[in-house]
């Protein structure tokens, strides 16, 4: 072969992987397969949660997630933070509702599918987990009492179509919770039982209608699904909105090969859902914040977790909650895997804002820096500025 001949032939590969054709073992096309969004299957029936797929239920939780009359200072609301045109995420390092929290605000596309919530984990259902923010003081600072005489006064024909009657609330104190302020859990205090299981009942009522509403919000789909859905059919790959550049494939190549990011990053919402230790270090001026070992604890005390009083259906639901890890030092520092799609375009990013760009998520996974607790689980990869950009090349892809 002369040398024309050779650089036709360069020139031609080049040719082919810009119109994205380029070369995958069956072990990658499997691989890439199984991330695109068609691999993702409805979220699975919460039997702890009977209205989870009521629309009536949902239409509620919608208004109630973006009513701020739904917090302490009639100024907040979920929507505060799950901003719906930012990918209900806020953009900030941490969180900002009544007073600043010293976590991210996680997006909620797909929250569906995890066992657990928060970056710690420390609420097992997602209806659970939306109250919460309700009565946290940094959030949406309001206590349970409130929340009943509210949605009885604004809200009560929607509520008693979907839940059944409202308990009598007449002697109920205006403001009582067994968390809160002093005076809060005073006036809790006073409260017969009758009259705490009620307030208790419509407040996990209120997490059950807000959780129906988040079970809707669904990852869209990317330039990434379009390429994998072309590649595993086998078609030609035309130029344009399907392609990759080379520079996209060899970040793909490298996601799930050498720099072995699937590995957490998997599935068709790039997570695992489960807690690990990535050597993240804190942020100055933050309250301390170990993780996930201080959050099993968190989720076995709750009230409204899968083995209490307040759940739908019965107990062989509560697999996660019996079986989770109670203990160990892999749990110390460890956050949930975020997922992926669309994180190119809502930095800053980890589970306090602590790097602002992909280019220093990369960076940080590339070194493995040594974590200030317990082990981290990566280990250097010692990745060359080309494949720093272009493991950063392909992340956009899941944003656009």
């Amino acid at each position: 072969m002369n040398r024309f001949s050779r650089l036709f032939g360069l020139l031609a590969m080049g040719v082919l992987a810009g119109c994205g054709k380029p070369e995958f073992s069956d072990a990658e096309k499997k691989t890439i397969a199984s991330l695109a969004l068609s691999a993702l299957p409805p979220p699975k029936t919460d039997t702890t949660n009977r209205f989870a797929d009521v629309p009536a239920a949902a239409g509620l939780g919608a208004t109630l997630f973006f009513d701020v009359g739904m917090s302490g200072d009639g100024k907040v609301s979920c929507s505060t933070c799950h901003k719906i045109d930012r990918q209900f995420q806020d953009d900030l390092p941490q969180a900002v509702g009544v007073g600043r929290t010293n976590r991210r605000t996680m997006p909620l596309a797909g929250v569906a599918h995890d066992p657990f919530f928060f970056w710690d984990g420390r609420r097992d259902s997602l209806w659970s987990q939306a109250l919460a923010p309700l009565e946290n003081p940094l959030e949406q600072a309001g206590n349970r009492a409130a929340y009943a005489h509210y949605i009885k006064a604004r809200f009560g024909e929607r509520y008693e179509r979907i839940f059944g009657p409202l308990p009598d609330l007449s002697t109920v104190p205006a403001n009582a919770s067994p968390l809160g302020s002093d005076a809060e859990k005073a006036a809790w205090s006073t409260m017969t039982k009758a009259q705490a299981e009620g307030v208790n009942r419509v407040f996990a009522n209120i997490g059950k209608a807000i959780a129906a509403f988040e079970r809707s919000i669904a990852p869209p789909q990317t330039r990434f699904d379009r390429f994998a859905a072309a590649l595993a059919t086998g078609i030609q790959l035309p130029q344009g909105d399907v392609a990759f550049s080379p520079e996209e494939i060899l970040g793909l190549k490298l996601f799930i090969g050498k720099a072995n990011c699937v590995t957490c990053h998997t599935g068709a919402r790039f997570t695992d859902g489960s807690f690990h230790n990535t050597g993240v270090p804190p942020v100055a001026n933050l309250p301390a914040d170990r993780g996930r070992i201080d959050a099993v604890a968190q989720v076995e005390a709750d009230p409204f977790n899968c083995f209490g009083a307040f759940r739908d259906g019965d107990a062989s639901a509560c697999g996660e909650l019996r079986f989770m890890v109670k203990a160990g030092p892999e749990l110390a520092r460890a956050y949930k895997t975020p997922s992926l799609r669309g994180a190119a375009t809502r930095p800053p990013y980890m589970h306090a804002g602590q790097f602002s760009s992909l280019e220093e998520v990369v960076a940080h996974y590339s070194t493995a820096p040594a974590s200030v607790e317990g082990i981290s689980e990566i280990h250097p990869l010692q990745l060359s500025d080309r494949e720093r950009a272009a493991l950063v090349a392909f992340l956009k892809t899941l944003a656009e």
